[in-house]
């Protein structure tokens, strides 16, 4: 251990870490040589930020063009009155000095975009996710595939958080877990569904512990696992998924919001016969004889499920024999839009599958209009 990479105040303030015996001096040390950068300062990024600092990461980014609000102020504990209207990575920034001096911060007063992420992030060991839109999350995700980063995922809303770590030794990443973005209209955001204030303080401190892990290569990381916090009940569930190996390889960054806004709204799909889960209900009610068809991935089933078969979208076509002729057949998934696709993907192969339904608006309709004790996730 070099000594003289701590002066005498560094080796005061984290004693406490020299005297531990899984991080150590050599810990410490790795600490001090690593390098995260933080996307968004606000609920998740109060905590990551203040805990990473405080623990002696060395070299710390911050990338945000948002101004602090009061309504910020509620569960983004980095900032108080006096800050607002202020940008939020700049004052962040200040505030993390004034509690670690020893500590370099970067603080990037601009929107992540397709046109500077790779350049912003290559700089650094670990990304951490504090973003609070699915455009910024599908843009991290792939631009840490492309760079080859640790991607550490943090999401929030009303009572419950998720966690996990994407692409950490080439492993699953965002797309494994979220295939597609909901329709825009299925994922209302903490403004108008509510959030917790302790909520992202947990959440955040997870994901900082996630990086803490990484940095020393202590514990089990969150690869290939997603942690979900509901704090109601205060339970945790972990959901196990697996690297899509099939999944096309990512060569460059696109147009994240058309990607999440536009092409991914599936509500109606000319020439394919469709079914409402308010007819979808009625007919289970009635006893109707059909064929409902699960093409999520198992996982997804253990999260929520309405019943059926699970034939996942990747084996549809390999699986044609089990779709039944004599009867209506029902797909869905968690919006539509995988269902639609195993429609299309089966008529083309096989013209006498003539009743084939797409369920509208999937898992999340489902749990809107029939039962919302079917989780949405």
């Amino acid at each position: 251990m070099n000594m003289d990479l701590f002066n005498s105040s560094e080796l005061k303030r984290y004693s406490r870490h020299f005297t531990l015996p899984e991080v150590g001096k050599p810990g410490q040390e790795l600490l001090k040589k690593s390098s995260v950068v933080v996307i968004g300062a606000g609920g998740l990024g109060s905590p990551v930020l203040y805990y990473l600092a405080a623990t002696g990461v060395g070299k710390i980014g911050i990338i945000d063009n948002d101004l602090v609000d009061e309504s910020n102020l509620q569960r983004q504990i980095m900032f108080d009155i006096h800050d607002i209207n202020t940008n939020k990575a700049k004052t962040a920034a200040q505030k993390l000095k004034d509690l670690n001096p020893w500590v370099e911060i970067e603080a990037f007063q601009e929107r992540l975009t397709s046109q500077n992420a790779l350049q912003l992030l290559t700089k650094y060991d670990i990304v951490v996710d504090g973003s609070d839109n699915l455009p910024t999350k599908y843009l991290l995700n792939d631009a840490c595939v492309i760079l080859g980063k640790p991607l550490v995922y943090g999401s929030i809303y009303r009572f419950e958080g998720q966690v996990s770590v994407f692409n950490y030794q080439n492993g699953p990443d965002y797309r494994d877990l979220f295939p597609e973005p909901p329709p825009p209209n299925m994922v209302p955001d903490c403004s108008t569904g509510g959030v917790l204030g302790i909520l992202p303080g947990v959440i955040g401190s997870l994901q900082a512990n996630e990086v803490i892990k990484i940095i020393l290569g202590k514990g089990e990381i969150l690869a290939g696992t997603l942690l979900i916090v509901e704090l109601l009940d205060l339970s945790f569930k972990k959901i196990r998924f697996q690297k899509d190996k099939n999944k096309k390889p990512l060569s460059e960054l696109i147009d994240y919001e058309h990607f999440c806004n536009e092409t991914n709204t599936i509500k109606s799909i000319p020439t394919m016969k469709e079914l409402s889960v308010t007819e979808l209900k009625e007919m289970l009610d009635r006893g109707e004889a059909l064929q409902l068809i699960d093409v999520r991935e198992p996982y997804e089933r253990e999260i929520a499920s309405i019943g059926g078969e699970l034939i996942p979208l990747s084996s549809i076509v390999q699986n044609a024999e089990k779709i039944q002729k004599d009867k209506k057949v029902i797909f869905y998934c968690r919006s539509g839009k995988r269902s639609a696709t195993a429609i299309q993907a089966l008529q083309k192969q096989d013209s006498e599958l003539k009743e084939l339904y797409n369920l509208v608006g999937g898992i999340l309709a489902w749990s809107d209009e029939i039962d919302d004790s079917v989780e949405k996730y």
